[in-house]
């Protein structure tokens, strides 16, 4: 499968969406409902149980025709096809994409080359409950027999935005007798600056 970059960027639909946005980088929203009485319903749609509302954004039925011309020339709908059926969609690295599976409910079925993966994924959910669980409570103890109370989450990118995001959200429900920490880089200053009042047995 082709890279988006490589077929698209620069094409005769990626100008057409350029141009577009443009012509509607100015525009006020007040101007747009003003042309498009039933502009609410026409740019808003859903998706199961998910609103996407177009209305609001600086987009017309014109932009977004070519936007979907731009989609249908980088072969989107392929790809998400590929990704959600286990298809060995990263090619740089020659095996499927898996985010999906990660997402999907215990039961489904996400077959990668002959074999349900969700079977694997729910076992390890399981078992990343079961210690989440056991450092809350106190049962998993550190090295010293000291009772974890820090925790310092490394991650890049969506390994760092959500946790940290999760534990923005629901910080009113913490445990505030535990002190949770997020380095998204390997730079030991970070890390450092993330550790440095925290006692290593805890």
């Amino acid at each position: 499968m082709n890279s988006f970059s490589n077929t698209t960027v620069g094409s005769d639909a990626w100008k057409q969406v350029e141009q577009h946005a443009d012509r509607l980088h100015k525009t006020h929203l007040r101007e747009l409902f003003a042309t498009q009485p039933n502009r609410a319903e026409a740019l808003t749609l859903t998706a199961g149980s998910l609103v996407v509302d177009f209305a609001k954004h600086r987009v017309d039925s014109d932009a977004l025709t070519a936007l979907l011309q731009l989609c249908d020339q980088a072969q989107l709908s392929p790809a998400l096809e590929a990704m959600f059926t286990g298809q060995h969609f990263n090619t740089t690295e020659d095996r499927a994409v898996l985010h999906t599976a990660l997402r999907a409910p215990r039961g489904a079925t996400v077959v990668v080359d002959g074999h349900n993966v969700l079977d694997d994924v729910h076992a390890v959910l399981d078992r990343m409950a079961l210690f989440a669980d056991a450092v809350r409570s106190g049962e998993w103890l550190g090295a010293t027999g000291a009772r974890i109370r820090n925790v310092v989450n490394i991650g890049i990118g969506g390994s760092d935005l959500g946790p940290a995001m999760a534990y923005d959200a629901l910080y009113a429900y913490s445990d505030q007798s535990m002190r949770f920490r997020f380095v998204s880089n390997v730079d030991g200053a970070d890390l450092y600056r993330a550790t440095a009042d925290l006692d290593p047995a805890e």
